[in-house]
């Protein structure tokens, strides 16, 4: 796939002091889109770079085509060179606990009188309020946001089994970049200055449970969870079939129920008046479900597949992560790009080599590339500060006194 010439936002700066998911995802997604951006990191590296378990992808996934700058900002040298970056960035971004930025005089008002253009992203646990002294996670919000009690099953909460508000947290913070760098730069209505943006975990996951909150508005009936939900679809479910293989199938209209039923020569169900209309059929689930399930028992999670997807209804195989880097779409379409991992960010301790999901969108019909795999650590540090007009001398000096790694 040919990488196209002009990014969107090539010639765009981004000083980013992020570490987790959250404000990596931002900085990440502003990189993909060709921005420069700088990640800061103390000289011991951003800790995800050491995580195990489930951690152990953080960096290697939201940390590629950054710079890596390994600097103690403590030391008035290294908040020197920080400063330096500033005045000549567009985007200053973090995801600190509130206050740590100030204390290092990085916070938003001491950048915004250095760089008046300078738009500073906050990537906080709460938006300012009653809850915005309390330390947050992903996990801490879905459980107090309602969407592990959505995930059910019903008396025992469950997280999603992913990052979701982190990610789609960093989501929110590039989408409020993105529209403060419009609205400085609007030729016919731009303000030629920067603003802060700030998003926040709680929110986020407001926002994603915010149909549920609708339905008891609307209906004046709370939303159930997600295993003893009424659902707006009578078949969309996962059956277990042949071999004890499971498979996910759905017939979301009356033309597909009836398409469902003549593939299948259901026609028991078919002349059901008690199913005549997709309501009817929801009504019905608790006995007409298991109908279902003994009609399809006997067929192998692969031939169903292949039958719904002959004619035009959905399914899905249940499918592992790992699974996906066989995906034939994803390797047809160029979905996932190869990735080295650099060893200092590999819990094997070791240089990996793997590919990555790519920016789940195209521009001009391409996917944006994977320019740079995630750094070493401080792997960019000397030329960044040549390029700040370090001479050699004065950054080994520098390095010397440990003020750069």
């Amino acid at each position: 796939m040919s990488t196209p010439q002009v990014l969107p936002l090539a010639g765009i700066r981004v000083v980013e002091f992020t570490h987790m998911v959250m404000g990596p995802t931002c900085g990440m997604i502003l990189a993909d889109l060709g921005a420069e951006v700088i990640k800061v990191e103390p000289l011991a590296g951003d800790n995800t770079r050491r995580l195990l378990g489930s951690g152990s992808g953080f960096f290697a996934m939201f940390n590629r085509n950054k710079q890596s700058l390994a600097v103690d900002v403590k030391d008035p040298r290294g908040r020197e060179i920080v400063l330096k970056l500033v005045a000549g960035a567009d985007i200053f971004s973090e995801n600190f606990k509130g206050g740590t930025m100030d204390k290092l005089g990085l916070g938003p008002e001491a950048l915004a009188r250095l760089n008046p253009r300078l738009i500073h992203v906050s990537h906080k646990g709460f938006l300012p309020g009653p809850y915005d002294n309390r330390t947050a996670l992903d996990e801490v919000v879905q459980m107090m946001g309602g969407l592990a009690y959505m995930t059910g099953p019903e008396g025992r909460p469950l997280r999603a089994g992913t990052s979701v508000n982190d990610i789609m947290g960093g989501m929110f913070g590039a989408i409020g970049a993105l529209a403060a760098l419009h609205q400085r730069d609007n030729v016919a209505s731009g303000t030629g200055q920067g603003q802060e943006v700030q998003s926040a975990l709680f929110e986020n996951n407001v926002f994603l449970v915010a149909q549920h909150m609708m339905q008891f508005a609307v209906t004046g009936k709370p939303a159930a969870p997600m295993p003893s939900r009424i659902s707006a679809w009578a078949v969309y479910d996962v059956f277990t079939v042949k071999g004890g293989e499971q498979v996910f199938l759905a017939a979301v209209s009356d033309t597909q129920w009836v398409k469902l039923c003549q593939e299948f020569g259901f026609t028991d169900l078919l002349d059901d008046a008690r199913l005549a209309s997709n309501n009817d059929r929801v009504r019905a689930r608790d006995w007409m479900l298991p109908l279902l399930r003994e009609h399809f028992a006997p067929f192998a999670a692969t031939e169903l597949g292949q039958r719904f997807e002959r004619i035009g209804l959905p399914y899905a195989p249940i499918t592992r992560p790992q699974d996906l880097f066989d995906d034939p779409h994803l390797q047809a379409t160029g979905g996932l790009a190869p990735l080295s991992v650099p060893a200092d960010a590999s819990s094997a301790g070791r240089p990996v080599e793997t590919r990555a999901a790519l920016l789940p969108l195209t521009i001009g019909g391409q996917r944006l590339p994977l320019r740079h795999p995630p750094p070493a650590l401080g792997a960019q540090t000397d030329d960044l500060l040549r390029s700040l007009g370090y001479a050699d001398p004065a950054i080994a000096a520098l390095r010397e006194a440990g003020v750069i790694g």
